[in-house]
Parts: C-alpha cells; sequence; structure tokens
C-alpha cells in the first residue's frame, strides 16, 4: 500500500482517541492528530499533535502548509443532538461549513477526505437503511451532518468519502463527554433505575471496530458512501438489558418506556441501523457481535471481572 500522511480532526474525542490508537502505530501512516484542545489526551501516542479549530480557515489553511495530509479524516463535529437545534449556526458552522473548508483545502492539496456523518441523516421510517437510501433528516443536526456529507464531494473526484455510523460507545481517555455505555454503567452500578425508550431501534457501534473500519477505507483509498456500524439490529432498551447481562449488573433496574416520556427539543428518527454489507465486501471491515464487543472492551471499564 502507499505511505500516508494522516490528519486527524477532533482526535481528543471518543472516536479519535480511537482512530489515533488504531493508526499511530502503524509503519503505514505518519500521523498528526489536532482538537481544539492545548494537548493530546490519549497518553503515549506515536504521533504529533497540533490545536486546531476548523472552523477557522487560516489555522486550516496553516496545518495543511506545515503537514501536508496525503489524506484528512474529519472526526471533529458537534453531535449533542438538542444543542444542534438550539444553537442551528454553530451546529450548521462546525457540521457543514467547516468541512468545505476542509474539503476545499483537499481540493487544491490533492489530498482524500473521509466525511464522519450519522444515521440521524434518515427520518427513521424504513430502517436499516444502506448507501443507496435516500437521506431525510428529521431534525437539524441531521441537516447539517447531510450537508457536511455534500461539501465533502468538493475535495474532488474520487478525492472523498463519508463513513456513516450509529450509537457509538466505548471508552477514551479525559473525555468531558460520556456515552451511552458509560452512563448505563454509571447508573447500574450506583443501583440507579434508568428509563430507556423500546420504539427506538439502532445497530450500536463499537469505537474499536469504527476506528479499524475507517483505517481500511484509507487503506483501500475507498470513495464514496460506506456504513459503518454494528451487527445486530435491536431497541435502546435490548442494548442496555445486554450490557447489563454481559456485565452481571441488576437487569431489574432498567425500566422499559417509549419516547411519548420524554421531551426532547429535537426529533429523533426511530429505526435507523446501518446495513454494513458494502463495507464487508470491499474493504472487509468486520464488526464484532454486541456481547464479543462489550467483554473485550471490559479491562478498560471500573467493573468485575467479566
Amino acid at each position: 500500500m502507499l505511505y500516508h500522511r494522516v490528519l486527524i480532526t477532533g482526535a481528543n474525542g471518543l472516536l479519535g482517541q480511537a482512530l489515533v490508537a488504531r493508526m499511530s502505530p502503524l509503519p503505514d501512516y505518519d500521523v498528526l492528530a489536532t482538537a481544539r484542545d492545548e494537548r493530546l489526551r490519549l497518553p503515549g501516542a506515536s504521533c504529533g499533535y497540533a490545536p486546531l479549530d476548523i472552523t477557522d480557515p487560516d489555522a486550516v489553511e496553516a496545518i495543511f502548509e506545515n503537514f501536508a495530509p496525503s489524506v484528512v479524516v474529519n472526526c471533529a463535529a458537534m453531535t449533542q443532538v438538542d444543542d444542534c437545534e438550539h444553537d442551528r449556526e454553530r451546529c450548521r458552522r462546525v457540521n457543514a461549513e467547516a468541512v468545505e473548508t476542509l474539503a476545499d483545502a483537499c481540493r487544491h492539496t490533492g489530498a482524500r477526505l473521509i466525511q464522519l456523518s450519522t444515521d440521524f441523516v434518515f427520518d427513521g421510517s424504513e430502517g436499516p437503511y444502506d448507501e443507496d437510501d435516500r437521506p431525510a433528516p428529521v431534525n437539524y443536526y441531521g441537516e447539517a451532518k447531510l450537508a457536511g456529507e455534500n461539501a465533502a464531494r468538493r475535495a474532488g473526484i474520487d478525492k472523498w468519502a463519508v463513513a456513516r455510523t450509529v450509537l457509538v460507545y466505548g471508552t477514551a481517555e479525559g473525555e468531558a463527554r460520556s456515552n451511552i455505555l458509560l452512563w448505563l454503567l454509571d447508573e447500574l452500578q450506583a443501583g440507579q433505575r434508568v428509563q430507556i425508550v423500546t420504539d427506538q431501534i439502532r445497530t450500536p457501534t463499537y469505537v474499536v471496530d469504527l476506528a479499524a473500519g475507517i483505517e481500511k477505507m484509507v487503506r483501500h483509498e475507498a470513495t464514496g458512501v460506506y456504513h459503518l456500524a454494528g451487527r445486530e439490529l435491536l431497541s435502546v432498551y435490548e442494548f442496555a438489558q445486554t450490557v447489563a447481562e454481559v456485565y452481571g449488573l441488576d437487569e431489574t433496574l432498567i425500566e422499559p418506556t417509549d419516547r411519548t416520556e420524554f421531551t426532547q427539543t429535537a426529533e429523533r428518527p426511530l429505526v435507523t441501523g446501518l446495513v454494513t454489507l458494502k463495507a464487508e465486501t470491499e474493504i472487509s471491515y468486520r464488526p464484532r457481535d454486541l456481547g464479543d464487543a462489550l467483554r473485550h472492551l471490559a479491562p478498560r471499564l471500573p467493573i468485575a471481572d467479566v
């Protein structure tokens, strides 16, 4: 394969850290991790780091001039769905306009762009979805991410790719934001009852598998849209039950409910989930089963031996 200089944005987030951990030790890549923070939160990473605000065109231009990436993986995003509904200007600036800036820089330098996206580009009426299904977002977060997908194409023919994913879970160092798995563990281990919806269906994605899929997209110089997600299509309630079962926690603390019991600013699609056959066939994407993924993650979690 070709040697790649890989620029990773959003490197201090859940996916960004997993991707740095996956790619930086490999001899095929020279990785520069970037995020808004002054330092990389992942200890022992064998890569360079530079602070970067992707909404600042001058800063993006400087990074491209100094590092000269051959591939950019944009993990930076505003992902809090209700916050995106409240602050649409910031959401669009981060999730769409900044992608235009990155794509334009890629076009001018010949670099490839891989843009991360979401199942929320779909309306949830006919899931699970494959790459040929027509997007129809039901909230502003989905609209902005879809605009970001379209902006990625500005990188040029055969120079862009989109990786959509779903309900990502895992661990990260020093990350301020939690994710559904960590929240569940905190609540259940504290003996707290949790209400979990039965009417939102997803294909939950282990962040380590997602990072492996993105590395394969880089390795294969993939172009176009790819779905990278977990194997099982299940409700968020079923996901929570599996977590409790695998980690030996009290399943009776998990109470089934539906979306009508919650007041949320942004509408959520009901049945999304992503079909990963294209990625499995073309780039050998191999996600773990949920139980296997949870057991693989167990040593990194503050729980009893599993």
